[in-house]
């Protein structure tokens, strides 16, 4: 089979799938759909990976691709073109549709694409829906995380208590930086611009200990459950921060951003330490 007809007959196979979950999921609330469309998403793309994906490079090495991504991202902006087409949509990998309703739909299909092509569990499909402008939205609704290597899906929102498959997580409780693991990322490159790695490291030297996944949904959804202390990236896109904010927020969390260094620092976690990250960034400017 050449290149071309397999990608016709996965494009096709794609849509098929669409179609008939559209069908089976058109009554869906805004939560039940979420949840359904990450669980989905991450199934597809972890059945693709069994089968061996093509991976394409980005931005660098370590900025990937895979036709996984590519496929369960059109699934998603499929069924939102069929249940939510007044809502806009905005995914990582080129699905856009501008907003009728106010609301937009921001769709990451794989998380941790690297993580995923290595072969990691450490990976997850997510989404979050918002009003206004992904950017600087006015309202963030809801946000979903499906982690397919451990069967979870967490959803929330600062109006909807977070849960993990249906149980309801407790709220986030005080606790200074000092005490707890710092969940981050810094690309290699960045160590040497001696302004962002200032930055960082005066942030991380304050932390028990830490922690580098290579997953924000995943690494967010795991402060939500109280098993990160804090969260922190710098210069994250809309849909690396949104769906995991939510999460935090539905569990009393606080998300933030930053400007250190000469960038911008998201940050999550419980209110005193999130404050206290925040007083050691500003102090930089």
């Amino acid at each position: 089979m050449s290149s071309k007809e397999s990608d016709i007959s996965l494009s096709d196979m794609v849509d098929a799938l669409t179609a008939t979950f559209a069908d089976a999921h058109h009554g869906d609330s805004d939560e039940q759909l979420a949840k359904a469309l990450v669980f989905n998403a991450g199934r597809l793309a972890w059945r693709m990976r069994e089968s061996g994906v093509s991976t394409d490079f980005k931005t660098s090495i370590s900025d990937v691709v895979t036709d996984a991504d590519r496929a369960a991202e059109q699934f998603v902006a499929g069924v939102l073109d069929a249940l939510r087409p007044e809502d806009g949509v905005l995914g990582e990998e080129g699905a856009q549709r501008a907003s009728k309703s106010g609301r937009t739909w921001v769709i990451d299909p794989v998380d941790g694409t690297y993580n995923f092509t290595s072969g990691s569990d450490y990976w997850c499909s997510a989404l979050a829906l918002v009003e206004g402008e992904p950017s600087d939205p006015e309202r963030l609704i809801l946000g979903a995380v499906h982690r397919p290597a451990m069967g979870y899906t967490w959803c929330g929102g600062p109006e909807l208590p977070t849960t993990i498959d249906g149980t309801s997580l407790a709220e986030l409780v005080d606790a200074p930086s000092s005490h707890l693991s710092l969940g981050t990322y810094l690309h290699p490159h960045w160590l040497d611009d001696d302004q962002v790695r200032g930055a960082w490291q005066s942030v991380v030297t304050g932390f028990a200990t830490l922690r580098m996944f290579g997953a924000g949904s995943v690494d967010l959804a795991g402060v939500a459950a109280g098993e990160l202390g804090v969260w922190m990236q710098h210069t994250v896109a809309d849909w690396d921060w949104l769906p995991g904010k939510a999460l935090v927020e539905g569990v009393g969390g606080t998300c933030i951003k930053v400007e250190a260094g000469g960038v911008v620092w998201c940050v999550a976690g419980n209110p005193q330490a999130v404050a206290e990250v925040a007083d050691t960034l500003k102090a930089i400017g």
